[in-house]
């Protein structure tokens, strides 16, 4: 049997951070995007003895969006920095934030830094009169840059 230092961290919810912009903290029940890629490069190569085989080689990296869901609130903090966008204000609205995974006690167990993170996408709940659903609000940031922290 396998030994392992730890159980696998559970997420129960995620908050995000906003470096220099304390109104642009919240608490999220979903974050999805976070990791990056690089695209691969197939350069073809002959051996000297004749052989031929395709050599792998990173690319560029791509950085992927990172989507945050959560219940509406009243608080139109990120609306107000989406509008930033929006208007072209592009660098003042390019900052770093950190998204945090938190344990049922409320601990942050994990993180991860966005490097010049700015808001491409921000949408509200689709309406139902007839639904007793809780309305969730959408938040997409793309970022130049992302890496694990410690909590």
């Amino acid at each position: 049997m396998a030994v392992r230092d730890s159980d696998p961290l559970i997420g129960f919810q995620f908050s995000i951070k906003i470096e220099g912009r304390d109104e642009l903290s919240g608490w999220f029940t979903e974050v999805d995007g976070i990791g990056s890629e690089s695209e691969v490069i197939e350069h073809k190569v002959v051996t000297e003895d004749g052989k031929e085989f395709v050599q792998m080689i990173p690319g560029r990296i791509k950085w992927n969006p990172v989507t945050l869901k959560r219940g509406i609130t009243t608080n139109v903090a990120f609306w107000d920095w989406r509008q930033e966008v929006v208007d072209g204000n592009m660098e003042d609205s390019r900052t770093d934030c950190t998204i945090f995974m938190h344990d049922r006690e409320g601990t942050a167990v994990a993180g991860w830094k966005l490097v010049r993170a700015w808001p491409s996408k921000i949408s509200g709940p689709s309406m139902k009169t007839d639904s007793n659903d809780i309305g969730i609000e959408e938040l997409t940031i793309v970022h130049e840059g992302m890496n694990r922290v410690d909590v």
